[in-house]
């Protein structure tokens, strides 16, 4: 059956992060930072929420767009980063912020038009272009300026062919994110570009120090021409519920959901009922958590700096992204070591772009005994090669 396989699809490689788990899942006694996943559970009053849906006996179909309330809900919810949107025609439910990735680019790409993608970035992105047919443009960054792109680094990648700039900040893997004058000087670039920004705003809660997470979408001339991508998982620790929602354009949109309804047809109810009382009531245990990830991001900081490894002050999501080039292996074969000398489970570097070699991503969305004892691994294995 392998020659009836779409070519595409051969040549594409496994995701970088579940080769390397499926690896890790057959041993025992390990220790993990690598899944981005919250160890909180998702908080009772949301959980409850979703029991009354079922003993409402409320588990049909829902609308293709989502449920007009959640949308309404959703439109609110993105006032707060001073974005207006039309919760009837600017907003979509989805199975989660993964799915918005690839149907905004079948949405938007013909053959051969280009996408440009800022490195390292999440694993889903490159494979999402391919898929819908078009070609991934890499723009690398690196910790020497805080993993963060640049006005002119896009604009030296612009070409006749470029159809959209995808952006995410805060971002998986580095927790880089962007100031308000580094956006503001990017939205500069595009404004006026004739092309789409797609903006993966999936961690927005999940930024530390005094400055609050900024949209591109909300400066001058850029909400009719982004895609906003932002959803439950992360913030609400809603992973396994899967859902998410995407705002932009009303054109746009609508093209979405027409992919959306034919694929998916829409997103589980019962999640969209309890989405919808997250949003309503959620606010204090997202702030509860966020507080909780930064004492920990602070925590592996400090610790990972005294061991000797260098690593960058990253200021969103839940993710560290040490460097570990002194030791003169390359990420894949640090992380093949650490994992079968060590029994400790973290990501290659690579596995997010060429430009993530000589780095690991460490994930400290975990209990803070977890991140002990795997730090603890790490410091011995160091010590050791």
């Amino acid at each position: 059956m392998k020659n009836f396989i779409a070519k595409t699809i051969q040549d594409m490689p496994p995701s970088g992060i579940r080769r390397f788990f499926d690896v890790a899942a057959t041993m025992k006694d390990v220790v993990s930072l690598g899944t981005g996943e919250p160890d909180f559970a998702t908080p009772w009053h949301i959980r409850e929420e979703a029991i009354y849906t079922l003993e409402r006996r409320r588990t049909t179909y829902g609308a293709n767009a989502g449920m007009v309330e959640l949308r309404r809900e959703i439109a609110r919810y993105m006032s707060k980063y001073g974005l207006s949107y039309d919760a009837e025609t600017q907003v979509m439910v989805s199975v989660g912020a993964s799915e918005d990735i690839d149907v905004a680019m079948r949405a938007l790409l013909n053959p051969g038009d280009e996408v440009l993608l800022v490195e390292p970035c999440f694993v889903a992105y490159k494979p999402c272009v391919v898929m819908a047919g078009g070609v991934p443009v890499t723009i690398p960054t690196g910790a020497e300026n805080g993993f963060r792109v640049t006005a002119a680094d896009i604009e030296a990648r612009l070409t006749p062919k470029t159809k959209a700039v995808l952006l995410s900040y805060p971002c998986n893997p580095t927790g880089a994110i962007l100031e308000r004058s580094e956006l503001e000087a990017v939205a500069a670039v595009l404004r006026e570009r004739d092309l789409v920004v797609i903006s993966d705003e999936i961690y927005s809660e999940l930024t530390y120090g005094d400055a609050p997470h900024v949209s591109i979408a909300s400066f001058p001339g850029m909400a009719e021409k982004t895609i906003v991508i932002n959803g439950f998982s992360k913030a609400f620790a809603m992973t396994g519920w899967r859902l998410g929602f995407v705002c932009g354009p009303a054109d746009l949109i609508a093209a979405m959901v027409k992919i959306h309804q034919y694929v998916l047809m829409c997103a589980p109810i019962i999640a969209q009922y309890a989405g919808i009382e997250a949003l309503r009531s959620g606010a204090p245990s997202v702030e509860a958590m966020r507080k909780e990830y930064d004492g920990r991001r602070r925590f592996m900081l400090k610790e990972l700096r005294e061991m000797g490894i260098d690593c960058f002050e990253a200021k969103g999501a839940f993710y560290l992204f040490p460097s570990i080039k002194q030791f003169g292996l390359s990420s894949e074969d640090f992380c093949d070591r650490l994992l079968h000398e060590a029994r400790l489970a973290v990501v290659p570097g690579t596995a997010f772009g060429d430009s993530g070699e000589g780095h690991v991503r460490c994930c400290y969305a975990y209990s803070i005994d977890n991140i002990k004892e795997a730090l603890s691994r790490l410091r011995n294995f160091i010590q050791k090669i």
